[in-house]
């Protein structure tokens, strides 16, 4: 979720079709904070590699979605959950012709009932950023091998990682997690993601 991510779309063309219409959704319901270009673009790619299943946490209008399925190669599965309600039936029907995507409305964990996955990407709730907001087991929710995506970091500039003048601990949790191969990927100037890959034991 990124605070002006609809805004960045301004004047960027050669969009898949299907991020058009996201896009469009978003703008129609002002909702600002879709995933900026430069994410789509790796969430683009990373689909692509996926097998089986990819899961999303935080739909909003269905961009970051959007990219991830114009990706996917044909018979994988996409499952997105959205926890406002509104925003769900709206993505939904952005989706409405692809009976290979799922939206559901809940609490990020409904993600759950639907795992494991090839790529999970962490948009909303699962982070572990906010106050409360447990990180996503993700020896649970990913297949060995399987890809995590936790965006919508300032890049960092040193170590360990500071966010607000303290260490970055959520970041650390993610690059510094057992069971993950983990690297933080800048994206532009003030945008990073941390990719993980589940270990194969």
């Amino acid at each position: 979720m990124a605070l002006t991510g609809t805004d960045a779309y301004t004047g960027v063309g050669g969009l898949p079709a299907l991020v058009s219409d996201a896009l469009a959704a978003a703008r129609a319901h002002r909702f600002p904070y879709s995933c900026r270009p430069e994410q789509g673009r790796l969430l683009q790619a990373l689909a692509g590699g996926a097998r089986v299943r990819i899961g999303e946490t935080g739909t909003g209008l269905g961009v970051g979605l959007a990219w991830l399925a114009s990706g996917a190669a044909p018979g994988v599965r996409l499952y997105s959950v959205e926890r406002d309600p509104d925003r769900a039936r709206a993505a939904a029907r952005v989706f409405a012709g692809r009976a290979e995507v799922t939206v559901s409305a809940g609490d990020w964990r409904r993600i759950e009932e639907y795992g494991p996955f090839d790529l999970l990407v962490l948009d909303g709730g699962g982070q572990g950023k906010a106050p409360g907001d447990e990180p996503a087991d993700v020896e649970a929710l990913l297949v060995p091998g399987g890809t995590v995506v936790v965006d919508d970091f300032t890049p960092a500039t040193g170590w360990p990682p500071l966010h607000d003048g303290e260490v970055d601990r959520a970041r650390l949790h993610w690059l510094e997690h057992p069971a993950l191969r983990a690297t933080e990927l800048r994206l532009a100037a003030g945008l990073s993601t941390v990719v993980g890959s589940r270990l194969l034991v």
